[in-house]
């Protein structure tokens, strides 16, 4: 036989129901501008029937429901949105490095413009044109100098600003491990924090919020995996687990990097245990830590292939690391170095070296004012090209040392008006590098073979640099384009995410009138049954009094 206060107990349980939804919508509220924070609800269920299923239950028509109780609160989420968004957040974190140390090459570089390493060059190559029409004005052979001096400055200003910029971005590299670190750290401490509430059957939605908050940080610098694993003890249905963390490479390999409470870290090790990185010589390898800060010798990340194909994991990381440069073995076990800034500093180098070379081989053929045999016009760089960029400058010479002749007359004097070799000197711009070159004006044949000269191959000055600039260019054009659709992507998940997850006002002021309308009426039901148990108690068995 069911309980006389059964109908009070209904009511009761209605009450204290309703008013942990009604907590629960304020706590939305209160949380409505919170970054992170995932709107949370209460999950409604109905209480065990009178009469249960037994041997001895009473014999009624069927089961009476005894009212509702909050089984629940639980956080409103979509794992598979926030998939989606790490996903978007990695692609955007990679190309915005990419186009970020880009945009800041092309700043330096400045091309095309007036005040640019072609326009500087360009200029050069017309004082010599001019000196070729009056060879013997002095004007125009200090303007020859004064233009000599400028393609030196700017050969030097590019290779200062870029290695400048190129240890700007070694910096934040370490700085980007020490963030992903840091982050690894907190995700394994919000674990240890779950799996110490998880077991008792609490759900730690708050929690949960803040280790996605830091999941979601992380994945725009590494590629990750993330898996979860169930709590120990009696964990709720709704409880999440604890998260285990790995990093994805490029090869699709995977290495844990926080296992439940414990975590590794990430860094370059220079043999102290350290975690540093200084040239492209010493980036090869990412090495995993463990958290007290030991290598940990089986776990060495290889960033590339033999044929330089970047390896490591997407994200942030892997485009500063693509900017700054890296080293490999290539198939033959020879060092190479690959990346974005070491390619132009080469590149640079490369030009400043078959400049300056070319250029001091045809003046030695030529004849200075003076009568004399040429001299070097530029510093001597050697045979290696490496740095030619920052080492290249002015020999000591004069402006009667210019050759701009190739010529004298029959008393062994110069030919004032032979400016024939300031000619040969203003086309080596447009020469293939990589043939044999006869210059014009000298008496008997006067060769220069430039393979001893070149570093550019098949191609002459003019269109290596604009090759080069063309090519930044394209990469410049395609990191922009990218980081804008990878913007557009992530902000389009993120809308759908918090179309699910974001608290809206409008809908729990709705939800608070819904919950106050069903607490009221509970309240109502308790008035009610509380007149019908006074009428037994106070009104039966006074017939006849």
């Amino acid at each position: 036989m069911r309980s006389t206060f059964m109908g009070l107990e209904t009511a009761k349980r209605a009450l204290f129901t309703q008013q942990s939804a009604l907590h629960t919508t304020g706590h939305n509220i209160a949380n409505a501008n919170t970054p992170g924070y995932s709107r949370q609800r209460v999950n409604f269920g109905t209480t065990t029937p009178f009469a249960p299923a037994a041997m001895n239950r009473p014999q009624l028509p069927g089961q009476m429901g005894t009212g509702v109780e909050a089984n629940s609160i639980q956080r409103v989420r979509d794992s598979f949105l926030d998939i989606q968004y790490r996903q978007e957040s990695n692609k955007l974190g990679y190309w915005d490095s990419k186009s970020s140390a880009i945009s800041e090459m092309e700043n330096i570089v400045n091309e095309p413009t007036t005040n640019g390493l072609g326009a500087v060059m360009g200029e050069f190559w017309q004082s010599l044109q001019d000196l070729s029409v009056y060879p013997e004005n002095d004007g125009a052979r200090n303007v020859v100098l004064e233009r000599g001096q400028s393609v030196v400055d700017t050969f030097h200003y590019l290779n200062d600003s870029l290695n400048q910029i190129k240890d700007n971005i070694g910096n934040e590299i370490s700085v980007s491990l020490d963030s992903v670190n840091s982050l690894l750290q907190q995700i394994a401490s919000v674990n240890s924090q779950i799996s110490d509430v998880e077991p008792h059957g609490n759900i730690p939605n708050d929690l949960y919020d803040r280790r996605d908050t830091l999941v979601d940080e992380l994945s725009g610098y590494i590629d990750i995996r993330v898996t979860s694993i169930k709590s120990e003890g009696d964990p709720a249905d709704e409880a999440e687990g604890l998260y285990n963390i790995s990093i994805v490479g490029a090869n699709g390999k995977e290495e844990i990097l926080v296992a439940n409470k414990d975590y590794n870290q990430l860094g370059f090790s220079n043999g102290s245990g350290k975690l540093t990185t200084s040239t492209p010589d010493d980036v090869n390898q990412i090495t995993i830590f463990s958290s007290d800060g030991k290598e940990i010798a089986s776990k060495k990340l290889p960033l590339s292939d033999e044929n330089g194909n970047l390896l490591f994991s997407q994200g942030r990381v892997r485009g500063l690391i693509e900017s700054y440069g890296y080293s490999y073995q290539d198939s033959t076990g020879t060092t190479q170095v690959k990346g974005t800034y070491p390619e132009m500093l080469d590149n640079l180098d490369r030009l400043a070296y078959s400049f300056s070379q070319t250029f001091n081989a045809v003046h030695e053929k030529g004849i200075d004012l003076q009568g004399n045999t040429g001299q070097s016009f530029f510093g001597d760089l050697g045979t290696d090209h490496e740095n030619a960029s920052k080492r290249i400058s002015m020999s000591d010479i004069t402006s009667k040392e210019v050759a701009a002749s190739t010529t004298t007359n029959a008393d062994g004097d110069v030919n004032a008006g032979d400016g024939k070799n300031a000619v040969n000197l203003s086309n080596i711009q447009n020469w293939l590098m990589n043939e044999t070159v006869t210059l014009d004006g000298f008496d008997g044949a006067e060769s220069i073979n430039l393979n001893d000269y070149n570093r550019l191959e098949t191609a002459s000055m003019n269109s290596f640099y604009e090759g080069v600039i063309g090519k930044l260019g394209v990469q410049g054009l395609q990191a922009n384009r990218l980081a804008g659709n990878s913007e557009i992507l992530k902000q389009s998940v993120e809308e759908k995410r918090m179309s699910v997850s974001s608290v809206s006002l409008d809908e729990e002021m709705t939800n608070m009138i819904q919950f106050q309308h069903a607490y009221n009426a509970a309240a109502r039901n308790i008035t009610m049954v509380d007149e019908m148990l006074d009428k037994i108690i106070n009104g039966m068995g006074l017939v006849g009094r």
